[in-house]
């Protein structure tokens, strides 16, 4: 049984970095084609930019700023290719929190995920349990998509109902899961209380969620070989956790750089916000700016793939955070706000209760009205399509430090 998906895996790294820098002038030309990168980029001669100290000229283009991008220009901001004429490359559209609006391809595998699926293990002929959404949301078609092209069969489960996903297991004995940590835990434990038995899932591919060594420890106790990936869905696969378990594998079909909160590259090793240029001529990407931390890991991995290494997830580079697989954002803390005029300060605080992340909403009132909390509970989780506590505090409780969201989750590098 092969060990990597194919040969590009191993190719040497010096082919890999001409290869990409020579297709890099085609992107270019492929993005200038849509109004808002010829917009963004400005009057570029793509032949000029061969080598990464070009492209770390260019301007870095802030995921967030989609946000206004698309509102002005719906419904992609002018950055895709052929919009908006026609849709005739465009399989599905999708949204995600903010709110900004993502593209699938009409392509096989368009988010790319099948090598890091085989990377974990996953081949021909294994059922997958996908418990991430199907719903308005790419996640479900980001690990559908690849299950199917390394030729798995998928469950297309989506999150919740662990009664009823109970009975499907036993019965249909599914052998990989994907979906996030926890949820996988989730089941896992309900399990165990019900003497439930899914001892047939033996493989996972995990995302969207932090997946700590304590909780990691937990699934691995319990017979299932899980695998972390790093994906987004603008960019589809950026990088992914091998058997190796030392940092992740770029994807083959990204430029990836480490940067200042300037755009500036940083030295391989240090900290700094990730950068994506993903060549898909369909939905072309220019440095990306994704808010991520991460680092380069120095040389290959040991488990044979050539590809760059970061460290993992460490942290963000401004307060957005991602909660149960789903962005959660300041501007929708200050959507609350504006709905609920009469309140003061809000904070948001994000922890981890058990293996699970919980959201709490401190919000500043005068005077608490019946029904207030209440209100705020469901105005919360209209904004981030996600369920809190509430707290109502006295004014001037919450400090004026300007900050919305307070991310209380402890930081592992992956």
């Amino acid at each position: 049984m092969a060990q990597h998906f194919d040969p590009l895996e191993t190719r040497a790294p010096a082919a890999r970095e001409a290869d990409l820098l020579q297709r890099l002038p085609e992107l270019l030309r492929a993005a200038l084609a849509a109004p808002g990168w010829h917009h963004h980029l400005g009057a570029i001669d793509p032949d000029r930019i061969d080598s990464r100290a070009a492209l770390a000229r260019l301007p870095l283009l802030r995921k967030p700023d989609l946000i206004a991008l698309q509102k002005a220009a719906p419904p992609f901001g002018g950055f895709l290719p052929g919009l908006p004429e026609s849709l005739a490359a465009v399989g599905r559209v999708f949204t995600s929190p903010g709110p900004i609006f993502e593209s699938e391809g009409r392509h096989d595998d368009a988010w790319r995920s099948a090598r890091a699926l085989y990377a974990a293990g996953l081949r021909a002929g294994d059922l997958v349990l996908n418990t991430f959404s199907y719903h308005l949301t790419p996640g479900g078609f980001i690990f559908d998509a690849g299950a199917r092209r390394i030729g798995c069969a998928v469950i297309p489960a989506g999150p919740g109902n662990t009664e009823q996903l109970l009975d499907l297991i036993e019965h249909l004995r599914p052998s990989a899961y994907a979906g996030t940590p926890d949820f996988l835990n989730i089941l896992c434990e309900t399990a165990a209380r019900s003497g439930r038995d899914i001892s047939c899932l033996r493989r996972a591919v995990v995302s969207g969620a932090a997946f700590p060594p304590s909780l990691q420890a937990q699934i691995k106790a319990r017979g299932i070989d899980a695998y972390q990936l790093y994906a987004t869905a603008d960019l589809g696969l950026i990088a992914y956790e091998t058997a190796a378990r030392q940092g992740m594998v770029l994807a083959e079909d990204v430029l990836l750089e480490v940067v200042t909160p300037s755009g500036e590259p940083v030295p391989d090793g240090e900290v700094g916000e990730v950068v994506v240029t993903s060549f898909d001529p369909h939905r072309p990407w220019i440095r990306l700016a994704l808010g991520d931390l991460s680092a380069v890991l120095p040389g290959p991995s040991p488990c044979g793939r050539t590809n760059t290494r970061i460290k993992g997830w460490l942290g963000r580079a401004d307060q957005t955070v991602k909660v149960k697989g789903m962005f959660v954002r300041p501007e929708q803390l200050a959507e609350i706000g504006r709905r609920h005029p009469d309140l003061g300060r809000l904070r948001l605080v994000v922890a981890r209760q058990g293996e699970a992340d919980v959201m709490t909403l401190r919000a500043e009132c005068a005077t608490r009205s019946d029904g207030l909390a209440a209100a705020l509970a469901e105005t919360l989780r209209a904004a981030t399509r996600l369920g809190g506590r509430v707290e109502l505090l006295a004014p001037g409780s919450l400090p004026d430090d300007g900050k919305l969201i307070d991310d209380q989750r402890s930081l592992v590098a992956g």
